[in-house]
């Protein structure tokens, strides 16, 4: 198994391919790999290759394919459509961590090649998109009619610090993308842009987690919206913090401090998000800060003639123990049960699906559950 990234979710998907034995040798693939995680340490040897390789390497990147069963990418979602189409090209399986639709729509157009090859490439694999596209899919098959769809999702801290009480869980870059992005929703059965960080609502968790608020951000739909236009009126996805944060965040972004056009500080070019990103980074992140990751999804509709909802829920814990967070579990995992599940041969048929479209659900709630992973249904 190839993991591309020795980042936080390449290590945690490289640690969980680890844990099934009948997974021979996992090649952990970045530019650097001089400091693996510590909970990798101890297999690294015959089972566990860190391998040096610059991804942007076509030849390189063909080559390390070529010796591997499947391949999966915890690297920055722009490099995701090359890596796919090297491995529809040689003939492995793929999955990465995705994050940006349109690029999604052109691995999609890989889908003969890869058919062809007898082998499945799935983009968005993580928890958002990924995870929360599996369950509401599984939502939505159980009902005769779907009238709303809603999804909310969080990382967070489990001991939050005023004044935006959270964490760094991933990167920071992304999560600012998020908040000044513009978010797809169906209303109407019609998509629709919403502003990131707005439409806020309390939704409630079990203790100790509590009220939190809700809240627009981009990507976590994935291409869901996308298919369902015209069939279901309602369907929207948003991100979970502690109270008080989105105001917060809204209130910096609005004030211009995320923007990306430079602006002149005492005659030198400074671009305002990387001053955020620098002074945010060391003040949000926790050295030995403990994460948990919240997800709820509903979905209403009818069967049989009656008004139906089902909804789903997770809670999951850093692995204090192994220094794995809830975030690295949620994701990474997610990755790892992918790409084993692909080259077992449990999802199908050959091609270029979204989870949503070629997962089962069961199977794969299943496989969250024996890694501790639990998605009760409510």
């Amino acid at each position: 198994m190839l993991v591309l990234g020795a980042g936080l979710q390449g290590s945690a998907c490289a640690y969980d391919l680890l844990q099934n034995p009948d997974v021979v040798q996992v090649r952990l693939a970045d530019i650097a790999v001089d400091h693996l995680a510590p909970f990798l340490r101890p297999y690294a040897g015959e089972r566990l290759i860190p391998t040096r390789i610059d991804v942007r390497d076509a030849e390189a990147m063909r080559a390390l394919m070529r010796e591997s069963d499947a391949a999966m990418s915890a690297i920055p979602y722009y490099l995701n459509l090359d890596l796919a189409r090297h491995a529809a090209d040689v003939g492995i399986h793929f999955a990465d961590l995705g994050g940006n639709t349109e690029i999604v729509f052109q691995q999609k157009q890989l889908h003969a090649r890869a058919a062809a090859k007898g082998i499945t490439v799935i983009p968005d694999c993580g928890l958002a998109p990924g995870m929360v596209n599996i369950v509401a899919q599984h939502g939505i098959a159980q009902l005769d009619r779907v009238t709303a769809v809603r999804i909310y999702v969080g990382g967070l801290p489990q001991h939050p610090e005023p004044p935006l009480n959270y964490q760094i869980v991933y990167s920071l870059e992304g999560v600012l993308d998020y908040y000044t992005t513009r978010s797809w929703v169906l209303r109407d059965g019609k998509r629709e842009s919403v502003t990131a960080l707005s439409e806020i609502e309390p939704v409630a968790f079990p203790a100790p987690v509590g009220r939190l608020e809700a809240f627009h951000t981009a990507g976590g739909l994935s291409t869901l919206a996308i298919r369902y236009e015209g069939q279901i009126p309602t369907m929207e996805y948003k991100t979970l913090r502690y109270p008080g944060h989105a105001h917060i965040m809204a209130a910096m972004r609005d004030l211009g401090l995320f923007e990306l056009a430079p602006v002149k500080v005492k005659g030198l070019d400074v671009v305002p998000r990387d001053v955020m990103v620098s002074v945010l980074g060391p003040r949000l992140t926790r050295a030995t800060g403990q994460d948990l990751v919240a997800m709820r999804v509903i979905v209403d509709g009818e069967r049989g003639g009656e008004r139906r909802t089902l909804g789903w829920e997770l809670i999951d814990y850093a692995d204090v123990a192994r220094g794995i967070s809830a975030m690295m579990r949620t994701t990474g995992y997610s990755l790892s049960i992918t790409g084993q599940m692909q080259v077992r041969g449990e999802v199908g048929p050959p091609g270029v699906f979204t989870p949503d479209e070629c997962v089962p659900a069961e199977r794969y709630i299943a496989e969250l559950a024996a890694r501790g992973i639990h998605i009760r249904a409510l």
